[in-house]
């Protein structure tokens, strides 16, 4: 699936399931509920706080759709083809970055 097709199946989505989209603020303050549920999976998985009970069902990957999902109705219903601000953001990345992060001495492999 393409960013665009995304975009477009998640506004049929919205339009038959979701009845509407929530406003842009709900919507800011979902997308942060989300990532908060992704940051406790990475604390757990890849950091050092220890699972609860209540952290055996999370998924990691479910809980990145989330985001997705979010972020999505987010752009459709502010106007922002996802594809082609990526595409924009990456092109600044680059020439903002092309030297940068080789040349930083924190990224280089460690000596075995």
């Amino acid at each position: 699936m393409t960013i665009n097709q995304a975009q477009e199946e998640v506004d049929k989505w919205i339009k038959k399931y979701g009845v509407r989209y929530f406003n842009e603020l709900t919507n800011m303050a979902i997308l942060t509920e989300e990532v908060g549920e992704l940051a406790r999976i990475f604390s757990r998985k890849f950091g050092e706080q220890s699972y609860k009970a209540s952290d055996k069902n999370m998924n990691l990957e479910d809980e990145m759709a989330d985001v997705l999902f979010v972020l999505i109705c987010m752009a459709n219903q502010t106007g922002v083809d996802l594809a082609t601000a990526l595409e924009n953001n990456l092109q600044k990345k680059t020439a903002r970055d092309k030297n940068r992060h080789a040349a930083n001495h924190k990224l280089k492999a460690p000596k075995k």
